[in-house]
């Protein structure tokens, strides 16, 4: 879990610095790269989704030493995720910019909307070429960790955030001699950053000691057996389905208090920037349930499989409560990094304390799915997931910003709060033990 921990940390301390950096530039350019970002998490999503559905599998192959299925199901990953990246990027090419007005519907100065708009535009159109080189490496990084090598994309991660941070400061600013570029330094830094962390998971798979035997010969043939394509489909489908339905509802949830006014975008970016920055730890524990549990559904070892959900779930629940904490703490002081007005300052502030109460059900939530996921039960998982999202938070979300007058930190928390209930019904079903099934026996 560490090593994941630590490259999930430096991505979104990456995207923290990024964002922090445009927000120097003021809250025009803050608020329409976070709206592009509401955009390209959807993108993210998709990806996860399309690798997770054969990582599923992976986890178990390698469960049973079974290495030519599992070389089979990366380069499922590979061929499938490049075919949804080149879906993503016709569509926020074509309809982002229409998509970005949707989000500027609130209270505010016109002139400000416009900004935000022009910004975020800028920024799509240039880190939509990265989206290629972040398949790939979602895709490597997947298998790399389905054989316990996760320190790769952790090495990788490292690269990828000097690369970044290096760039960001010499293209967002202007220094040595290079023009200022804006919004449209940040994109490019990004795209860069995104080459060299794929340049390096290429080599260090391929080439590397105790993983190029693992990998020989991947790419001799991408034949897969039908079999195992249909199967891969069957719950990579729903479960990429899943991820995309996910992001979309809490993209259109932002949405929906965005409409309290421009300061309402502004200052929920800072926490959401921020929210992911300490939501890490408990997402890597998530990670590890899913390979963990995984890899011991494959073996067979159901009843040890069944022990360490159990053990996982109740450590990440712990490290939502020390993330709680030091998310609260810290929420007087995370938007004093923004050059934005006293006002947004204090309603982030405001909805940081928010969101920090509800980290440790976060936390459950995240550690549940994981756990459902690892068995392959895709339609529970589905429900549990976008499901509830679609239909019970973002229809609270929708009737409480355009029907009600209460303030959005009421809205807020309303509908954030849901989280506590699917925290129980996530419990509810890791005790039932459906989840508990081995897959790919007959591939």
């Amino acid at each position: 879990m560490i090593p994941i921990l630590i490259q999930n940390g430096i991505t979104n301390f990456v995207n923290m610095l990024d964002n922090v950096m445009v927000g120097r530039l003021g809250s025009g350019p803050m608020s329409g790269v976070s709206i592009a970002n509401q955009l390209i998490f959807i993108y993210n999503l998709c990806i996860f989704g399309a690798v997770s559905g054969a990582g599923i599998f992976g986890a178990q192959f390698i469960g049973r030493k079974d290495y030519k299925n599992y070389r089979n199901t990366f380069r499922f990953k590979l061929v499938f995720s490049l075919a949804v990246t080149l879906i993503g990027v016709a569509v926020l090419l074509i309809f982002g910019g229409d998509i970005t007005k949707l989000f500027l519907k609130g209270e505010g100065e016109k002139s400000q909307a416009a900004l935000m708009l022009g910004s975020s535009v800028s920024y799509l159109k240039i880190i939509v070429i990265g989206f290629f080189p972040f398949a790939v490496s979602q895709s490597y990084s997947s298998a790399l960790r389905e054989i316990d090598k996760a320190k790769e994309p952790m090495i990788a991660s490292f690269m990828a955030v000097f690369v970044n941070l290096v760039f960001n400061y010499i293209l967002i600013f202007g220094h040595f001699g290079f023009p200022k570029l804006g919004v449209k330094g940040a994109a490019i830094a990004t795209v860069l950053s995104r080459f060299v962390e794929m340049g390096y998971l290429i080599i260090r798979t391929h080439f590397g000691k105790e993983t190029k035997e693992v990998f020989k010969g991947t790419f001799k043939s991408f034949k897969i057996p039908p079999r195992l394509i249909a199967d891969i489909l069957k719950m990579g489908l729903p479960l990429m389905v899943n991820e995309t339905l996910y992001a979309t509802s809490y993209a259109l949830i932002a949405q929906s208090y965005s409409l309290r006014g421009l300061s309402v975008v502004a200052a929920s970016n800072i926490c959401n920037t921020f929210w992911e920055v300490f939501a890490v730890a408990f997402i890597a524990s998530g990670v590890s349930v899913g390979i963990i549990v995984g890899q011991q559904l494959g073996a067979g070892d159901m009843e040890e499989a069944e022990g360490s959900a159990y053990k996982l779930i109740f450590f990440s629940f712990l490290i939502g409560v020390l993330t709680c904490a030091l998310f609260a703490a810290t929420s007087k002081f995370i938007p004093l990094f923004y050059n934005t007005s006293p006002e947004i300052r204090r309603m982030a502030t405001n909805l940081i304390l928010l969101d920090a109460v509800l980290m440790p059900f976060d936390a459950t939530v995240h550690a549940c799915y994981s756990t459902i996921r690892s068995g392959g039960r895709v339609y529970i998982t589905f429900a549990f997931d976008s499901g509830f999202a679609m239909l019970i938070i973002f229809p609270a979300a929708f009737v409480l910003a355009r029907y009600t007058n209460l303030s959005i930190y009421w809205v807020y928390m309303l509908s954030r709060g849901v989280v506590i209930i699917k925290s129980i019904v996530g419990l509810i079903l890791v005790k039932s033990k459906i989840w508990m099934k081995t897959l790919g026996k007959d591939v």
